[in-house]
């Protein structure tokens, strides 16, 4: 583990640092410690930090910028470009979300200068990028998503274990649950809602939350037939409001009055778990993940002007602001001065 990883889990509880590990990727075990120590510090429970600095205008900055990629970012992304634009009235920015399989391309084409992706790049991804250019893409995580599965807001289920999700979506049944389950009923539902088939929703494969779910609900397990695959993230959910028997993933910030967003276990017999910023910001959440913007900076070259001041906008008071505004968690400065040095 990291230097800077191993001083951060020093600053927490036994449990904590255990806790934190227990639920968490291995590789996202060190950005969720730093994310959870910075969140302390600045006031548990609070999801603004009080450490964010506000964005500062600079001049000279014009033109047109290209983004290309995540539909579950599509929403930020068009909110970010309002407020940037409100700094800069001759720059111009086109958003285009239809999955974040769709990034890496258009990076490595030219054809986008942002890409915003709901999940890391795959390394096939970043070989094709390093063949053409000879050096890595950057990502700089942008918010935290607690990737909800989302029933019905009448479903009487009160939480779901991870294998059971499993068994719910995947044919495969790589955690191991015992069968597969296809009526509410196998999941503690009684009266009318016993009987009652369970109606799947879900991603298409071009989206990266698809390939976030297979591989870290599934174990990358093979989705079942049943499964309704959208086009878009509030199409999920959408889905679900008018399908009562309806089940399906897709990031908080598409959260409406017509779902509810399930709480989680690890495992059977572990306590369920909200989707919640402390949740998330802690490791417990089940389903926590960064998402990202990828860009393309050559080693020693400054990034161009339009492209460097929109990602500090993006983590300035004003761009976190308005990822609160969206329904997904903020970052803390401590995290975001980590990533400001790749700027330069």
């Amino acid at each position: 583990m990291p230097t800077i990883c191993t001083a951060a889990l020093f600053h927490l509880t036994q449990n904590a640092r255990a806790r934190i590990l227990r639920y968490t990727s291995y590789s996202l075990a060190c950005a969720f410690t730093l994310l959870f120590v910075s969140t302390v510090y600045a006031g548990a429970g609070s999801m603004v930090d009080p450490n964010w600095k506000p964005y500062s205008r600079v001049s000279g900055i014009s033109g047109n910028v290209n983004s290309i990629g995540s539909d579950t970012l599509n929403n930020l992304m068009t909110l970010w470009a309002e407020g940037f634009r409100r700094q800069y009235p001759n720059v111009k920015i086109q958003i285009e979300g239809k999955g974040s399989s769709t990034a890496p391309p258009a990076l490595i084409e030219g054809t986008a200068q942002l890409g915003p992706m709901s999940r890391k790049m795959k390394g096939k991804e970043i070989d094709k990028f390093e063949e053409k250019f000879g050096y890595k893409p950057i990502p700089f995580p942008v918010t935290i998503d607690a990737l909800a599965v989302y029933v019905n807001k009448d479903n009487p289920v009160q939480g779901m274990t991870m294998p059971q999700i499993d068994a719910v979506f995947s044919k495969s049944r790589r955690r191991g649950y015992e069968q597969d389950i296809k009526k509410w009923g196998e999941l503690g539902a009684d009266g009318p809602w016993k009987n009652i088939p369970i109606s799947l929703y879900g991603r298409n494969s071009a989206s990266g939350t698809y390939g976030y779910f297979k591989k870290y609900t599934l174990k990358n397990g093979d989705y079942k037939d049943q499964v309704k695959e959208q086009p878009g993230s509030a199409s999920v959910v959408q889905g679900i409001t008018k399908d009562r028997a309806g089940i399906g993933y897709s990031g908080i910030g598409y959260k409406t009055s017509g779902v509810r967003a399930i709480p989680l276990a690890k495992k059977n017999g572990a306590p369920y778990v909200k989707a919640t910023f402390d949740n998330a910001s802690n490791g417990t959440y089940p389903l926590a993940r960064f998402l990202y913007v990828y860009v393309n900076k050559a080693p020693g070259k400054p990034l161009s002007p339009l492209v460097k001041e929109f990602i500090r906008y993006i983590y300035s008071t004003e761009g976190q602001q308005v990822v609160i505004k969206d329904g997904y968690f903020p970052i803390p400065q401590k995290f975001i001065n980590k990533q400001l040095t790749h700027l330069d």
